[in-house]
């Protein structure tokens, strides 16, 4: 899937589901050693589980972060 974030230094995040579960997620823009290490931490996990780790995060005074994007690109698969 590809989302289009909003209020963020990134400006895509990518990702693949199977089973429920993260794979290949990559983001187009933003902290490249911060995502990549943001990648790596959900690969292979429970989107469910993604969701609640990473909903509500915010960069500075920002009221969204990239990882707060994820969770809604998330959400909005589920949604799909």
């Amino acid at each position: 899937m590809k989302y289009k974030t909003n209020g963020t230094c990134s400006q895509e995040i990518n990702f693949e589901i199977v089973d429920n579960k993260l794979h290949n997620v990559s983001f187009v823009g933003g902290c490249n050693g911060n995502l990549q290490g943001i990648c790596r931490l959900v690969e292979d996990m429970d989107i469910d589980v993604a969701i609640k780790l990473l909903e509500g995060i915010k960069c500075g005074s920002k009221p969204t972060s990239c990882p707060d994007q994820l969770a809604t690109a998330l959400k909005k698969y589920k949604c799909a």
